[in-house]
This record gives C-alpha cells, sequence and structure tokens, in this order.
C-alpha cells in the first residue's frame, strides 16, 4: 500500500534539488556570446513524455522485493567480487552537468539562457530530491550490502544522474543530438555501479531514474510559468561550476 501511494505522490505533486554551494573555485570562466535555438514545436504531448519514466518507475515497483532482483544482485556481486567497490559514481552523475556549462562556455548553440538551465535544473533537482528523500522513508527497504540501512528504495544517486541527464537532453536535442544522449551513458554507469557496488537492487536504480526524467520532463514542460531571468541581456557575467564528492555547485558574478 505504501509503494501505491508513494507513486501517485510521484506523478501528481511539482518537485524541488541538493545542490550546494560551497567554498570551491576555479578560475573565472567568461561565457562566449550565448547563442539559444529556437524550440521545435513538438507533436509530442505531455502524456506521451511520461510513458518512459513511468514505464520505468511501474517496473521498479513490480520487481522491488521478488525473488527475481534478489538473485539477480546476488549474481551481480558473485561476478564481481564480494569486495568490490568502485566510488566513481559519486562523480559521474555530475557529468552531465559538466558537459551542458562546458558545452555553453564554447558557445554550443541551446534552448535556454544559462541561467534558465541552472533554475531548470536546480528545481528539477530540488523536487526530485524531496520526492526521492520521501519515499526512501515510507518504504523503508533493507539496502543489499547493509540491510540495517532501510533507505534502499530508490536511488538517490539514480535519480539525481537522470536529472543531470535529463536536462541536457532538453537543451541541447534540437541542436546537438550526439551530446543531448551522452549523457545517459554517465548516468547509466552510475546506475550499474550502484548495484556493482551492493548499494541498491535493480528496483531502486529503474524508479530513481524515472523520477529523475519524471521531474525534469514535467519542469521543462510547465518551464513558461518561471520564465523570470535577470541576466537575459547581460554579457557581464563571470560563471564557474564547482564539484566536490557532496555537492554541486554554481559561482557567478557581474561587472557593473
Amino acid at each position: 500500500m505504501r509503494i501505491s501511494i508513494s507513486l501517485l505522490v510521484i506523478c501528481l505533486s511539482i518537485n524541488s534539488i541538493t545542490a550546494q554551494f560551497t567554498e570551491l573555485s576555479l578560475d573565472k570562466i567568461q561565457f562566449k556570446s550565448s547563442k539559444q535555438s529556437e524550440r521545435k514545436k513538438s507533436k509530442k504531448n505531455l502524456f506521451t513524455k511520461r510513458i518512459v519514466p513511468i514505464t520505468l518507475i511501474a517496473s521498479g515497483i513490480l520487481l522491488s522485493t521478488s525473488d527475481f532482483e534478489k538473485s539477480l544482485q546476488k549474481d551481480i556481486r558473485s561476478s564481481m567480487g564480494n569486495d568490490f567497490y568502485f566510488g566513481i559514481d559519486d562523480y559521474t552523475r555530475y557529468a552531465p552537468i559538466v558537459q551542458m556549462y562546458a558545452a555553453d562556455i564554447f558557445g554550443v548553440e541551446s534552448r535556454n539562457h544559462w541561467f534558465d538551465q541552472t533554475k531548470n535544473l536546480l528545481i528539477s533537482s530540488l523536487v526530485t530530491s524531496a520526492a526521492t528523500t520521501f519515499l526512501k522513508k515510507e518504504v523503508d527497504k533493507p539496502r543489499p550490502g547493509d540491510p540495517t540501512k532501510l533507505n534502499s528504495f530508490p536511488s538517490g544517486h539514480t535519480s539525481m544522474a537522470f536529472v543531470s541527464a535529463a536536462v541536457l537532453f532538453e537543451e541541447f536535442i534540437d541542436t546537438s543530438p550526439l551530446l543531448a544522449y551522452s549523457g545517459y551513458l554517465f548516468v547509466v554507469t552510475t546506475g550499474s555501479l550502484r548495484m556493482m557496488n551492493n548499494k541498491h537492487y535493480l528496483s531502486d536504480v529503474l524508479v530513481g531514474a524515472g523520477i529523475g526524467i519524471l521531474t525534469t520532463r514535467l519542469v521543462y514542460h510547465y518551464e513558461h510559468l518561471i520564465s523570470w531571468n535577470p541576466f537575459k541581456d547581460s554579457e557581464d557575467i563571470a560563471f564557474t561550476p564547482h564539484l566536490t564528492g557532496d555537492s554541486v555547485g554554481l559561482y557567478f558574478s557581474k561587472t557593473f
């Protein structure tokens, strides 16, 4: 019953990020002249856009606690070795964000101004984080590697990774499809490593991916409702992304 109610909340709620601002700074990087693309009118309605993430969420719910996923997890650990651990998944979840801002810096044409990109990323991340945290507390599913930790469902690493990949996709699918799809390589790696590292089951990863994609698509579908951008016509902006093992943030300054 808890899982069914939680799914309803995911589908209906409007969402919120655990991205943090850090004091670790890189040298200031000046954006090249921003190029924004005219958004092609999509023939897909909101329902069509929801099909993939809802399928991922539904599949994860059906598989959760099943004998199949328990057997699969044992097979994965057996093939990798019980002592296997590769912590790069703490970083690969942020790779699409780095790709997006790097593309902005080098002047790749995008759907939105960098401020709107950041705004959509933050909103999507906050809502995804809230939904993921709520589900973890409601479901109380034991982690495969530590049954005393009841926060396995869904995977937070995976949900946030798919937010970053979905934002990259929305921004560049019309102008640079290869770049738009490339982010998913990093986040699939993240989800796979969560299982290989014995941190999550398959269902945790599937539901996390679905939440991240669904939230981001909803934010972009309704982005016209949050169109405020004080930097739209400003060129004197210095910008630097910040990444650490536990946080991702942004630094920017304006010359007056």
